[in-house]
C-alpha cells in the first residue's frame, strides 16, 4: 500500500497565503492586548473623598488636581475634579504588564468627589454610597492633630462619622438579594496633618476610632433599652444597626472584611513647611485602580 503524506490536503504554500499567515500572527496577540487593557467602559473610577469640616478634605483635592494645594473654603456643595494619576505611581491593574510596554508610562485617569463635612450636609456623601455605580473607593480624610485633643471632641465627631459610613457600607452588603457578595469597597482613613507636633501617628489613630466607635455602640445600644423597646424588638434593632461584630467586645476595622469593606489607615499631610506629603495615599489609590 503506497504511503500518503497527512498534509497532503493543505494547499500549497503561495505569497497571499503566506501573507495571511503572517497577518495573523501579528495581529492576534495585540487585539488581545487591547482587549484586555482596554477600558470596559466611557466612564472614569471614581474615588470619595469624605470626613468631617477642617479635616483638609477640599485643599487635598486641590493638591491632587493641581500638585500643589491652594486657599479653600468650607465647602457647600460636592463638586467632581478629574485628576491624572502620577506617573511613577503603581497601578494594580498594570501589574502584568511588561517594563517594556510603551503604555506602562500612560497616566490614569480618574475622578475625586468632594463632599461637605458638615453635619447637615453629609446625606450627599451617603447617597453617593448608596448609589456607587463607578465609585471605586473611599477616602475619609480625618485631622489627626484634632484627634489627639483631650476634650476628644474631634475625635467623637469622627468617629460618629465613620461609623455611619461603616454601617451605611455594611447595610449593603446584608440587604442584598443576590447570592453574590457586594462589590469590595476599599476605604483608606487618611491621617491628616502629620507635620503638626500634635498629630497622632496612623497606630494611634486607628486605635482611637475604634475606641471611640466601640463607646458609640455601647451608647447607641443603652439608648434603644432607655426608650422602651421590648428585648425581641431590641434584637431586631441592634442586627440592622450594629456596625460589625454583635457583642460585647471592641470594635476593630477588620470586622468589616466580612462585608467585603477593606480599611487601611495612612497618614500624610496636604500642606506644611516642607510642603506636602501625600505620597502613601497616591499608591493606595493606585491599588485599587
Amino acid at each position: 500500500m503506497a504511503w500518503t503524506n497527512p498534509l497532503s490536503f493543505l494547499p500549497e504554500p503561495t505569497p497571499v497565503l503566506i501573507l495571511i499567515s503572517v497577518l495573523l500572527v501579528v495581529s492576534i496577540p495585540l487585539l488581545l492586548h487591547l482587549i484586555i487593557y482596554s477600558t470596559t467602559s466611557d466612564t472614569l473610577p471614581t474615588i470619595l473623598l469624605i470626613g468631617p469640616s477642617g479635616a483638609g478634605k477640599t485643599a487635598l483635592v486641590t493638591l491632587l488636581e493641581r500638585g500643589r494645594p491652594t486657599a479653600t473654603r468650607t465647602s457647600q456643595t460636592p463638586h467632581t475634579v478629574e485628576v491624572s494619576l502620577p506617573v511613577k505611581t503603581p497601578v494594580a491593574s498594570s501589574r502584568f504588564r511588561s517594563p517594556n510596554d510603551p503604555t506602562w508610562e500612560v497616566t490614569k485617569k480618574l475622578l475625586v468627589q468632594d463632599t461637605p463635612g458638615h453635619g447637615k450636609l453629609r446625606h450627599y456623601a451617603m447617597d453617593s454610597i448608596s448609589k456607587p455605580q463607578s465609585l471605586q473607593g473611599i477616602i475619609f480624610v480625618v485631622d489627626a492633630a484634632d484627634l489627639s485633643s483631650e476634650a476628644r471632641e474631634g475625635a467623637r465627631q469622627a468617629a460618629e462619622y465613620l461609623h455611619d459610613v461603616f454601617l451605611q457600607l455594611q447595610k449593603r452588603a446584608t440587604s442584598s438579594k443576590s447570592s453574590r457578595a457586594p462589590k469590595e469597597m476599599p476605604v483608606l482613613v487618611a491621617a491628616n496633618k502629620l507635620d503638626l507636633f500634635t498629630a497622632l501617628p496612623a497606630p494611634l489613630v486607628k486605635s482611637t476610632l475604634e475606641s471611640e466607635i466601640t463607646k458609640l455602640r455601647k451608647s447607641l445600644s443603652a439608648g434603644l433599652l432607655d426608650s422602651g423597646v421590648g428585648a425581641k424588638d431590641l434584637d431586631a434593632a441592634e442586627e440592622h444597626d450594629w456596625l460589625g461584630e454583635v457583642g460585647d467586645g471592641p470594635f476593630e476595622f477588620s470586622q468589616l472584611q466580612e462585608f467585603n469593606v477593606q480599611v487601611q489607615i495612612l497618614g500624610g499631610n496636604v500642606t506644611g513647611v516642607d510642603g506636602s506629603d501625600v505620597k502613601q495615599w497616591w499608591n493606595w489609590i493606585g491599588s485599587i485602580l
